[in-house]
């Protein structure tokens, strides 16, 4: 199987990369900056037997993105995990904080499953979040971006139906990873889902990894166009 994932250096990219490689598979590595990063999870995705290519390219690029594409021959599944984008008040936004955000987010979605060498029968995944449906402060443009991959999902699962092409998105409820030391509430908003998710506690990278594995395996064969949140329940509570 030959798997590519977007933002897969640290957090949620790196728990897809990691629970998706096995014996004779290959993983493609992307990320931005953060070069060391990419090789530890590279080293992890080589002791699980796969054969781990990194490579470096910022989501925001067409040029890159072709580079990225030109990775593998074919690809089995794509999972988009990159989020870059500007975590502030609306009224605080720059129309240059829009634009990241939304090239960063969502417009790769669009463009790499364009561009990549899908494999009939392959998977797309996008990774959302609860910022889709729902307040949380300071999401204004990731929150917008996050909508749109899902619309996306819809319209992708359609029109790659014909070469039987799952197109899914896995929506993730509040996750502790170092984005969220960004979010101008994330402590408070920490404390608030380990105290009032029903299953007990914050989201973990794993937590999202183990949906994306699922939707890409044989059991899932018959699901597509669909948003799976995956949040302990704490959407149910309104926490």
């Amino acid at each position: 199987m030959n798997v590519l994932v977007t933002g897969a250096s640290r957090g949620i990219g790196r728990a897809v990369a990691l629970h998706l490689a096995s014996p004779g598979d290959v993983v493609v590595v992307n990320y931005l900056q953060n070069e060391a990063a990419a090789e530890e999870t590279a080293a992890g995705v080589r002791a699980k037997g796969a054969e781990a290519r990194v490579v470096q390219g910022n989501v925001r690029s067409e040029a890159d993105l072709k580079v990225l594409a030109r990775s593998l021959e074919s690809v089995d599944v794509l999972v988009h995990n990159a989020a870059v984008g500007a975590l502030k008040p609306y009224d605080k936004l720059r129309t240059s904080h829009w634009d990241l955000t939304l090239e960063s987010s969502l417009r790769p979605f669009w463009l790499l499953t364009k561009l990549a060498p899908l494999a009939d029968g392959a998977h797309v995944i996008g990774i959302s979040s609860l910022g889709s449906q729902r307040y949380i402060p300071g999401y204004a443009a990731m929150g917008e971006s996050k909508a749109g991959l899902e619309a996306l999902t819809r319209q992708l699962a359609v029109e790659l139906a014909p070469r039987g092409i799952h197109v899914n998105t896995v929506c993730a409820g509040l996750v502790d990873t170092d984005s969220l030391r960004y979010l101008p509430a994330g402590a408070d908003m920490k404390a608030v889902a380990d105290a009032h998710t029903p299953l007990g506690r914050c989201g973990r990278p794993d937590d999202v990894a183990k949906v994306v594995r699922m939707l890409v395996s044989p059991d899932a064969g018959w699901i597509t166009g669909q948003v799976i949140v995956a949040d302990g329940g704490l959407s149910l509570v309104g926490g």
